[in-house]
């Protein structure tokens, strides 16, 4: 049931895709990862894993959707969600968890899926990104876009030790649906050198590796949200390479209602 699907179609679309939007980045440039009050968040989540040979290529994709920003108008906002039922052939990926899992198998009973495999990518908390040429992913991109956004902010982003200080506010008076707030805390750059397993002997870099995604309130519907958080991190990260992404989302794991990203100040 668990296993990677060597779709290979999708990454010769995916990386064809990532050479067309190359060409729009000039275009883009006002949704880079800092974004604009303008910029309409997409959240796209990447379920990946060391251990599987057919996800570098994804893992990629996905750093080149994060680095040239190709929607304009649009924030593309990455997770690397790395799962664990890779683990036990051979390569346990140091990013991976359970929880990951979890949250990736949520998806495919929401989205009526059949089976959850790596790599998967997960628009919005919507839509699967299963692209076979660059056209049905814009096409996926458009339809995020065109999809209405309530307002999410970070603001007082501090770190004190291993321990991240924010205030997250949120607006769901337009939206008719209760929703959840989450944080995501990742890791801006990974690099490993994988030893066994499918992938042994490669150098992989992964972007926006997610260490922890915890649900901090509740949204209700035609009502807001605003209070003060705090989290300890993992021991051993490094604070000064960590992206914090806040994000609203209806229960189920269902829509991806709105999102925003910060880094601490350097």
């Amino acid at each position: 049931m668990f296993r990677g699907i060597a779709l290979q179609s999708f990454f010769y679309a995916a990386i064809l895709c990532a050479g067309t939007f190359a060409r729009t980045q000039a275009v883009a440039a006002e949704g880079s990862a800092g974004g604009t009050k303008a910029s309409k968040p997409i959240l796209v989540e990447l379920f990946t894993s060391e251990g599987c040979s057919s996800c570098p290529p994804v893992d990629a994709f996905v750093q080149r959707l994060d680095t040239i920003q190709p929607v304009p108008g649009g924030q593309v906002i990455v997770l690397s969600e790395h799962v664990d039922y890779w683990d036990h052939d051979g390569w346990k990926d140091p990013n991976s968890s359970a929880a990951l899992t979890e949250r990736q198998n949520s998806y495919e009973h929401a989205l009526g899926l059949s089976t959850p495999y790596t790599p998967q990518m997960i628009v919005d908390g919507a839509r699967e990104l299963r692209a076979t040429n660059p056209d049905v992913i814009k096409k996926t991109f458009d339809e995020a876009m065109s999809a209405p956004k309530i307002p999410i902010e970070i603001s007082g982003l501090s770190l004190d030790s291993n321990i991240v200080r924010m205030h997250i506010a949120a607006s769901g008076e337009t939206d008719p649906n209760n929703a959840d707030i989450y944080v995501a805390v990742a890791l801006e750059k990974v690099e490993s050198k994988v030893l066994r397993g499918e992938n042994g002997g490669k150098d992989l870099t992964h972007v926006a590796v997610v260490q922890q995604i915890t649900k901090v309130g509740k949204l209700p519907k035609g009502k807001t949200f605003a209070e003060d958080f705090q989290l300890k991190l993992k021991r051993g990260i490094d604070p000064k390479n960590i992206r914090v992404v806040a994000f609203v989302q209806e229960d189920g794991p269902g829509r991806v209602l709105g999102a925003t990203l910060r880094k601490p100040a350097s």
